[in-house]
């Protein structure tokens, strides 16, 4: 019986629309997923948006890369200014209200390596050991560190480029200088900086290293020490007479020290170009607490040498220690030319700068060692500019470490004063 043709003409509208719908959904359906994707973007969190409105891949893994590479070059590119005054008899030289001294060297390394990281980093915080104010009162010592820092360029444009290029005016490196004001915490993304860690060393012709750790929210990320004058070799061994004067001139010196948190240790030789291959390094296994080998700091002011020494007497150390300045000591153990690093009270009210350890303490962590206070405290990187929850540093390979401390306890127990 055939159909009314009411119902033959509603099927046919009916097809008609299907196939009309079909149509423009093929063709506007890309448009309508790239304004998706737009209008995505715009709602993900500024920083976390390249220029392009994609995530920036640095900033979602968490691997550190671009942070390493940064600070690789510019600790780099700052030794070179630091080896030019080096090499100066008239350093420069001023006393801060702590009376610890501060070089030429120190305000250019600072003013460097600022630049370097606002290029790259702009909302991040830097802890620097420096501030411009002397300059700003002394003109003599301004032109000066502007000569030098004017002169410290990395002889490749790539590399040279991505530091963001030169200061451009003196007044620009000394706002820069007052950058290195963050007074650190648990919070966000801060970089500790010592421009020269081992200033009595660097004066008097020995160790110093310019050192650089990236903290985020309070934990140790990223670390380098640039340490000109020790031995490139990893192999090289450690004797006093590295931390003797140093003509700078020496065949085979400057070493880069590097970590990153979970990726393991490196060194690489230093450069006035381009970064240089970096090596895997690890803390020498050490069977026989005998026979290490220990680092402790040249000034006595810094580290009590009489406990050191009873210590190493207790665990039957018999070889006398490797005085040296700086953070050199935690590289020179980290590859395994040294064993143990200790740095112990000397008084009660002594509270360490975390630029003094920052770069370094990751480095050791990172190349099998261990680090912890004279308590067995992990050192404590968030309360600020100090490591005002630990007294002392122990450092050795894991395991011993736990060997060593214990007489490190033994030998400060009794000792009300600490």
């Amino acid at each position: 019986m055939p159909q009314p043709k009411t119902n033959w003409k509603t099927t046919k509208s009916f097809l008609y629309l299907l196939v009309l719908t079909i149509i423009l959904a093929v063709t506007f359906l890309p448009t309508l997923r790239s304004r998706l994707t737009l209008l995505t973007a715009h709602l993900r969190p500024t920083h976390l948006r390249t220029s392009s409105g994609s995530i920036s891949r640095n900033m979602t893994s968490a691997n550190y890369e671009k942070e390493l590479h940064v600070a690789l070059l510019a600790v780099q590119r700052a030794t070179l200014l630091t080896k030019s005054v080096f090499h100066t008899t008239a350093k420069g030289t001023l006393s801060k209200s702590d009376h610890s001294p501060v070089t030429i060297g120190d305000f250019g390394a600072q003013a460097l390596i600022i630049a370097a990281i606002k290029n790259n980093f702009p909302s991040d915080e830097v802890v620097g050991e420096e501030d411009a104010a002397d300059l700003r009162e002394n003109k003599d010592l301004r032109e000066k560190v502007w000569g030098y820092v004017q002169q410290a360029k990395l002889a490749d444009n790539k590399a040279e480029n991505e530091l963001g290029g030169p200061i451009s005016s003196v007044e620009k490196m000394m706002d820069i200088l007052d950058q290195g004001n963050s007074e650190g915490g648990a919070k966000g993304r801060i970089w500790a900086l010592d421009p020269i860690d081992g200033t009595k060393g660097f004066l008097r012709g020995g160790q110093y290293a310019v050192c650089l750790a990236l903290m985020v929210d309070g934990d140790v990320k990223v670390g380098v020490l640039g340490c000109p004058n020790l031995p490139v070799d990893d192999s090289a061994p450690l004797d006093a007479s590295l931390g003797e004067e140093q003509s700078g001139e020496e065949e085979g010196r400057g070493v880069l020290f590097s970590g990153v948190l979970g990726q393991g240790a490196q060194s690489r030789p230093l450069s006035k170009a381009a970064l240089q291959d970096g090596n895997s390094i690890q803390m020498k296994p050490v069977t026989d607490i005998a026979q290490a080998t220990f680092c402790e700091s040249v000034e006595a002011g810094h580290s009590n040498q009489g406990d050191n020494a009873q210590i190493a007497k207790k665990l039957g150390i018999t070889k006398s220690s490797v005085r040296m300045d700086s953070q050199a000591k935690y590289g020179s153990i980290a590859r395994g030319a040294g064993d143990l690093y200790l740095r112990l009270p000397v008084r009660k009210d002594y509270i360490e700068k975390i630029w003094d350890h920052a770069a370094g303490d990751l480095i050791v962590r990172e190349a099998g060692g261990e680090v912890t206070d004279s308590a067995g405290k992990r050192l404590d990187f968030s309360v600020g500019r100090t490591l005002k929850n630990n007294k002392g540093v122990v450092a050795a390979p894991k395991a011993v470490h736990g060997q060593v401390l214990n007489v490190v306890k033994e030998v400060l127990g009794g000792k009300s004063e600490l």
